[in-house]
């Protein structure tokens, strides 16, 4: 060995040494601190086992879990990191008050190539800001106007299952596609004022939405594909970038026209054709990002046009997959229980009697028993069954010390069929929600949208939408579904997405 290449040698032992003293140390540290916390498996065991399952078979290892663990906290660990799992609301009820605890963390991290630093990702000061900017866009007046978009989309959806269903007569149908572009339809035109028909047609725009969806979801379970640089080189690496580079340059090119359609209202510039096929400007009522512009104006530090895209591109990513789903288990469960779904034409039949027109959001705020079948469904089935928090501070509950530094898994699908909180909670029963069975309740027992200062700012529109697509169909149909609920797979990824399509009879309504 050359002289070179022996101090070469030496440096590389003595960089990686210190490195290796010092991981090993952390981990030691972090093992003692967590030592009081009943934890599942060994560290490298736990990952292997998870890798190896499919998303249906992870839910199940989850709820076994939770039987196993009846505090309501565990840990399992990714390698070296540590995930704290809580389903107990008395801890929801530490964390997700805190106004300290709000850093997302992992895996959050891996959407910041997509949605920057927006309302979802971002935290402390930043986070702060952009809420208050954010929060008047979503005031009740303005809930109103998107109701009318909503309800245009529900009525195409309407007229394409007539067309599915006279095409394949007597046949069930997967509902899930036709919730995901009804859903896609109705965030677009809210958020961007643009219209992308994807009801009817598909699109770059709305197929590539559909896909970098589902390259997240493929590399959250592949740790090795955690790293961005080693991501990056891999084809499937490369492929999101891609994917991500047409997203944004959509939502770019809207907030540019955005901007020069508001300018030629002010008078402030003169020029033609600035429209084109992206019909912005056309329409009299606002966007998301228009009212998102006219509050960007007022602020003392305004959002950049990097930032603005951010907030759109949060706001699409947001409230597409998670109502969709939504729509589609609520669905299916009303298929699974006709007696439940009885009960909903019976109110749908009191409130809009020989009406075909489309409900207002009047007749839709008089609809309560659809209102516990879409909560009930939503507990069953939360969108989201999981967000996590990094700790900032320390944290004691109920004996525990939580750390600094970890990761803490809120497992909102545990809490919502904790067998401690809810009797046979693998039961369909809007009932729970009735004012006398939910006043004694823990407040954290059941948090489809989070809670605290961080809970979901779109949860209204998020209701209201998946009431309009529901009051929709079953003022047209009666739907029996093809599998039960043992029976159908679902995954708990990023969203609790169904693994094989969701099956549905439409019968009319005489």
């Amino acid at each position: 060995m050359d002289l070179i290449s022996l101090i070469l040698c030496m440096l590389f032992v003595v960089l990686l040494i210190p490195t290796i003293i010092s991981t090993v140390y952390h981990y030691y540290v972090l093992r003692r601190n967590l030592n009081n916390i009943p934890e599942y498996g060994s560290p490298f065991t736990v990952a292997f086992e998870l890798m190896k399952m499919t998303e249906y078979e992870r839910t199940l290892w989850f709820m076994q879990r939770m039987r196993e663990f009846k505090d309501g906290i565990f840990i399992n660990w990714i390698g070296l990191k540590p995930l704290i799992n809580i389903y107990k609301p008395e801890f929801f009820k530490i964390i997700l008050p805190s106004t300290v605890n709000i850093e997302k963390g992992f895996p959050y991290e891996m959407l910041n190539s997509w949605l920057g630093k927006g309302l979802l990702t971002s935290t402390g000061k930043q986070w702060n800001h952009d809420r208050k900017l954010i929060g008047p866009t979503f005031h009740f007046s303005i809930l109103d106007q998107f109701a009318l978009v909503m309800s245009e989309k529900a009525e195409i959806l309407t007229k394409c299952l007539e067309k599915e269903i006279a095409k394949n007569p007597g046949k069930a149908i997967n509902i899930f596609p036709f919730a995901n572009n009804v859903a896609l339809d109705v965030i677009c035109e809210t958020a961007m004022g643009v219209d992308v028909h994807a009801q009817e047609i598909k699109t770059e725009y709305t197929t590539t939405i559909h896909r970098g969806t589902k390259l997240i979801v493929e590399r959250f379970f592949q740790p090795w594909l955690w790293s961005d640089w080693l991501y990056n080189l891999m084809s499937s690496g490369k492929e999101y970038k891609s994917v991500i580079n047409i997203i944004h340059k959509f939502t770019r090119k809207v907030i540019c026209q955005r901007k020069i359609a508001r300018q030629l209202r002010n008078g402030s510039i003169k020029s033609k054709n600035v429209d084109d096929d992206l019909d912005i400007g056309k329409r009299k009522r606002k966007a998301f990002l228009d009212l998102l512009l006219d509050q960007n104006e007022k602020d003392e530090t305004p959002l950049t046009d990097d930032e603005l895209r951010a907030q759109v591109d949060t706001f699409m990513f947001e409230g597409h997959d998670t109502t969709a789903v939504a729509i589609t288990w609520s669905l299916f469960l009303l298929g699974n229980n006709l007696e439940h779904q009885e009960k909903v034409h019976e109110e749908l039949e009191e409130v809009f009697k020989d009406s075909k027109t489309p409900a207002s959001v009047k007749e839709l705020s008089q609809l309560k028993y659809l209102d516990r079948i879409i909560k009930e469904s939503l507990r069953l089935f939360p969108s989201v069954p999981v967000i996590t928090r990094k700790l900032t501070k320390d944290i004691k509950m109920d004996g525990y010390t939580l750390p600094k530094g970890v990761t803490v898994v809120l497992a909102i699908g545990l809490l919502h069929k904790n067998p401690e909180i809810w009797s046979h909670p693998n039961k369909f029963d809007p009932d729970r929600f009735l004012p006398d069975n939910s006043k004694y309740r823990n407040p954290y027992a059941y948090v489809p949208f989070s809670a605290g200062p961080r809970n979901c700012i779109g949860q209204k529109f998020a209701l209201l939408e998946e009431k309009t697509i529901l009051t929709a169909i079953l003022r047209k149909w009666r739907v029996k579904s093809v599998e039960t609920a043992d029976t159908v797979p679902h995954g708990a990824s990023l969203i609790l997405r169904p693994c094989e399509d969701i099956c549905i009879y439409f019968t009319p309504k005489e």
